[in-house]
C-alpha cells in the first residue's frame, strides 16, 4: 500500500487531512469541480442554450449510470435523491394487505419511510429482521421469507451494504429467492454503487436507486433509478413535458402528448437538466470507470483491512471479514466509544462518522497508507486516554 495514493493529487484535499468518511460524503476530483463551474457559466449565458441543452447531458448521464450496473440506458431514470427513487418504486409496486415489506434491522430512513407509509395505506406491515448467532443477512432474510407461520413477504427493501456497519447483503442470493417466491426486490445502492459488483442482469431487481455524492465522487442532489423492463409502464411522481414523446424535437410547438418516451424516462424528475450537477456526474463516472471499479475496490480494501487488523489488535470490535464490505468498515466498542472516537480523531484531522453507535471508516481512492497510519495512531491515543480515565 502506497503511503500516498496515486490518485491523491486529483483531489484538493490538504496534506494534513485524512478523509476516511466517504460513506458520508466525498470531495469531487478537481476536474469534476471544474465541470460544475463550467455548468454555472452555462446557466449564466442562457442565450446560448438550445433544446439540445436539455437532452444531451441527460442522455450521457443515463448511459454512464447504466454502464455502472450493466443496464441499458433506457432502464435509467434521473432523479433527485435515493429517497425519490424509492418513492417511485413504492408508488408502482402492488402490495396486498396482510403481506409484509421486509428489510434489515437498522436500515437507512430512505429505505424505510416510503414503505412504512405504503404499508399503512394498504394494510400491510413493515418488518426488519436481525442476525443471530453469526448469521449472514441473507440467511436471516431467507429464513423469514420461508417461515410460513408469518405473513407472506411482498417486497424486499434492501441495501447491498449496511449503511452503519458495512456488513454485506448477498443480493444475488436475495434475487434468486425473490424470484422463487414472487417477491419484488428494491435496492438502495448508495453505499455500494461504484465499488461493489452490481449487475442487474444477475440480480434481476425491480428497482435500484443510488445517489452520486458519496462513492461516485459526484454532486449532491442527484441520483439514478434503475427500473427493470417489466417496471417501466408505471406512474411517475411528477408530470412534465421533457419525458413525453416529441418534447425533444426542435419545434417550439408542444402537442401535449400524454405518451411517455421509452423506458424509465417517464420516472425522470422535473428540471432534471441541471447544468451543474449533470456534467459533474458524467465526469465523475467516467473517471471511476477509467480507473476501473475492481482497481478502486482492491485499493480501498487494502486500507480497510489494515485498519481492521490494527483495531482488532487494540480490542475494538470488527465484523468478521467474510461478512463485511471491502470499503465501509464498522468499529464498535463500549458505551460512548463511537462519539468519543469520532471527536478524538477529528482533533487529529482524521475524519470518520458514527451511525447507531458504530464508527464508520470509509476511505476512497484518495486515501493511502499514511491515512491508515494516522487513524491507527489516533485510535491508540484515544484508547490509552480512555483507559487512564477509567
Amino acid at each position: 500500500m502506497d503511503d500516498i495514493a496515486p490518485w491523491r493529487s486529483d483531489f484538493g484535499i490538504p496534506e494534513d487531512i485524512s478523509h476516511l468518511n466517504a460513506a458520508f460524503m466525498t470531495p469531487p476530483p478537481r476536474h469534476v469541480l471544474h465541470a460544475g463551474r463550467e455548468g454555472v457559466g452555462t446557466k449564466a449565458q442562457p442565450w446560448k442554450l438550445s433544446r439540445a441543452s436539455f437532452y444531451d447531458d441527460v442522455e450521457k448521464a443515463r448511459a454512464s449510470a447504466a454502464r455502472l450496473i450493466n443496464a441499458a440506458p433506457d432502464d435509467i431514470a434521473i432523479v433527485g435523491s435515493t429517497s425519490y427513487g424509492i418513492a417511485v418504486a413504492a408508488k408502482n409496486l402492488t402490495v396486498a394487505g396482510g403481506t409484509t415489506i421486509l428489510g434489515i434491522a437498522g436500515e437507512h430512513p430512505s429505505q424505510t419511510y416510503a414503505w412504512t407509509m405504503l404499508a399503512q395505506e394498504v394494510g400491510a406491515t413493515v418488518e426488519h429482521v436481525d442476525r443471530v448467532n453469526g448469521q449472514s443477512w441473507a440467511d436471516a432474510l431467507i429464513a423469514r421469507i420461508k417461515d410460513r407461520s408469518r405473513p407472506p413477504v411482498s417486497v424486499l427493501a434492501l441495501t447491498q451494504v449496511h449503511w452503519s456497519d458495512g456488513s454485506v447483503i448477498d443480493l444475488v442470493a436475495m434475487g434468486v429467492v425473490a424470484r422463487a417466491h414472487g417477491i419484488a426486490l428494491v435496492v438502495d445502492a448508495t453505499q455500494s454503487a461504484g465499488i461493489m459488483d452490481l449487475d442487474v442482469e444477475i440480480i434481476k431487481p425491480d428497482f435500484i436507486a443510488f445517489a452520486t455524492y458519496k462513492w461516485l465522487l459526484g454532486p449532491y442532489s442527484l441520483a439514478f433509478l434503475y427500473a427493470a423492463p417489466w417496471q417501466q409502464d408505471g406512474q411517475p411522481l411528477e408530470h412534465h413535458a421533457f419525458s413525453r414523446v416529441g418534447a425533444d424535437g426542435y419545434s417550439n410547438q408542444y402537442d401535449r402528448s400524454l405518451n411517455f418516451m421509452p423506458g424509465a424516462r417517464r420516472y425522470d424528475m422535473g428540471e432534471r437538466s441541471n447544468f451543474m450537477t449533470l456534467p459533474m456526474a458524467i465526469t465523475a463516472l467516467d473517471y471511476l470507470q477509467e480507473i476501473g471499479i475492481s482497481v478502486i475496490r482492491e485499493h480501498i480494501a487494502d486500507i480497510t483491512t489494515a485498519i481492521a487488523g490494527h483495531a482488532e489488535s487494540c480490542g475494538v470490535g470488527v465484523i468478521a471479514a467474510d461478512q463485511r464490505s471491502p470499503h465501509l468498515l464498522g468499529l464498535s466498542g463500549p458505551e460512548g466509544f463511537s462519539d468519543g472516537l469520532v471527536e478524538a480523531l477529528r482533533s487529529e484531522n482524521v475524519f470518520v462518522s458514527a451511525r447507531d453507535d458504530i464508527v464508520r471508516v470509509a476511505p476512497h481512492i484518495y486515501s493511502g497508507g499514511r491515512d491508515a497510519a494516522r487513524f491507527a495512531a489516533a485510535l491508540e491515543s484515544y484508547l490509552s486516554r480512555s483507559k487512564r480515565r477509567a
